[in-house]
């Protein structure tokens, strides 16, 4: 899968962060608009700098319009979230000689939040589970193999 922001993902500084959000609440806008709706505090040039950056590291779409750009956030909050969420755990995975060690703390940390996020991390598991099985089965209509093992319970 592509990931154009994998590294910008979760490195967006305050200013960033907070024209994103006006991005996402706005739906579009130019440096103008932006500038007319609540960040007269910023000069037009600050704001037009990191609305390039963030165009630049892939979060943004612009379009011409006039002599100015509109700026279009090309992921909700959501997709954002949830790349950035998945591109840390991948580090972590990938730090750690055993995935053992990452997934306990991720079972830990998510058990002193919520008994109930334990019980969502199963039901998840399962499901994957499933379809991994299904896609092993040829049951899915992909015609490609299948590169995942079949769960096996360890024993002790």
């Amino acid at each position: 899968m592509f990931h154009p922001f994998r590294n910008t993902a979760g490195n967006l500084g305050p200013l960033e962060q907070r024209l994103l959000n006006a991005l996402w609440v706005r739906g579009s806008a130019t440096v103008r608009e932006l500038m007319e709706c609540g960040h007269e505090d910023l000069a037009y040039t600050t704001v037009m700098t990191t609305l390039d950056r963030l165009f630049k590291k892939g979060i943004l779409t612009r379009s011409e319009e006039g002599r100015a750009f509109r700026y279009v956030a090309r992921y909700s909050r959501e997709e954002l979230h949830r790349e950035a969420a998945g591109h840390a755990f991948r580090q972590l995975l990938d730090a750690s000689p055993a995935s053992a060690l990452p997934l306990s703390f991720l079972v830990e940390i998510l058990g002193e939040r919520d008994a109930q996020l334990l019980d969502d991390l199963r039901k998840l598991v399962e499901r994957k589970r499933r379809e991994l099985n299904d896609q092993e089965a040829g049951q899915t209509g992909r015609s490609e193999p299948s590169a995942a093992r079949p769960y096996r319970k360890e024993t002790k």
